[in-house]
């Protein structure tokens, strides 16, 4: 089972042209009321990939809380978790490219109440692969990842949107997610020159670290080596949620017992799919077509 502490947003898109520069007003070609949220897109991702999933968050007392949740529930995630409270449920504001590329802001509302408290010890125990993110206050999060290591469960933790991670939260890490971006940062925390550079120091330490690299597939740490697969080739139309489809098919694999290089193939299988069509959750692939792509690795 994977249980995700994380958030629940709206996502409002608009289509341009391409990114604006800043200070600059670009006319859309297109505007959708989307659901979304980097807990809620990776819970989706999960469940379509095959695996149970329990969602633990937080939305508002408004109108957007059932756009939130639309998707979820329809597609067997538990989200008995989910509370509803006095504050406005998350927004993100997205605006998608032409070339499928992408920029995001969040208004993070409700997720700003999320605590680690709402998931119960029962739920964490050996066989129980927890998923978190830091669109929840980075503290809260941390408190789970403790709870779920001492407790035998795995942690994996997609340190996105980039933020300084202490230390002992990185200790109660199983698998940790990041981006180029969020790479770069990790790398300066960690005093070391360049993505290969930090995957070598997290390989070195036996422990797993996964580069997303969009297009150019991922760099990953395998049994104190560093390991780099490309991403299939496919034509992409939206970018957005692509990083979530590869966090919740890697869990999902992971926590149904595959090893982490059949993980990686069915990760990389998903975010490609996810690319080729629109929206963040509304692109998250079904187990069929991922594993089928990921045959082909």
């Amino acid at each position: 089972m994977i249980v995700v502490l994380g958030s629940l947003n709206v996502d409002l898109v608009a289509r341009v042209p391409r990114l604006p520069a800043p200070g600059e007003t670009l006319i859309a070609s297109g505007f959708e009321t989307l659901p979304g949220g980097k807990g809620a897109n990776q819970a989706l991702a999960a469940r379509r990939a095959g695996a149970e999933v329990r969602l633990f968050g937080c939305v508002g007392r408004d109108a957007l809380a059932p756009i939130a949740l639309s998707l979820l529930s329809g597609a067997g995630v538990d989200c008995s978790g989910v509370a509803a409270v006095e504050a406005s449920t998350g927004v993100a504001l997205i605006e998608v490219a032409a070339d499928g590329e992408n920029t995001i802001a969040v208004a993070s509302g409700a997720n700003a109440r999320t605590t680690a408290g709402q998931v119960p010890d029962g739920l964490l125990a050996a066989g129980t692969t927890v998923m978190l993110q830091l669109e929840i206050p980075l503290a809260e999060a941390s408190a789970l990842a403790r709870r779920a290591a001492v407790r035998g469960a795995r942690v994996v933790l997609n340190a996105a949107p980039a933020a300084r991670l202490p230390a002992d939260l990185l200790a109660d890490v199983d698998v940790l997610v990041v981006n180029e971006s969020e790479a770069d940062a990790l790398a300066r925390e960690h005093g070391v020159d360049g993505l290969v550079s930090l995957c070598n120091a997290f390989a070195q330490a036996e422990r797993t670290l996964v580069v997303t690299r969009g297009a150019d597939g991922v760099l990953y740490t395998a049994q104190g080596e560093t390991c780099a697969r490309k991403a299939p080739v496919v034509h992409a139309i939206d970018t957005v949620g692509a990083g979530d489809a590869f966090a919740g098919a890697l869990a999902a694999a992971l926590d149904r017992g595959a090893d982490l290089d059949r993980a990686i193939s069915e990760g990389l299988a998903a975010g490609a799919l996810a690319c080729t069509r629109s929206g963040a959750q509304p692109a998250m692939p079904a187990r069929d077509e991922i594993r089928t792509l990921a045959d082909t690795l």
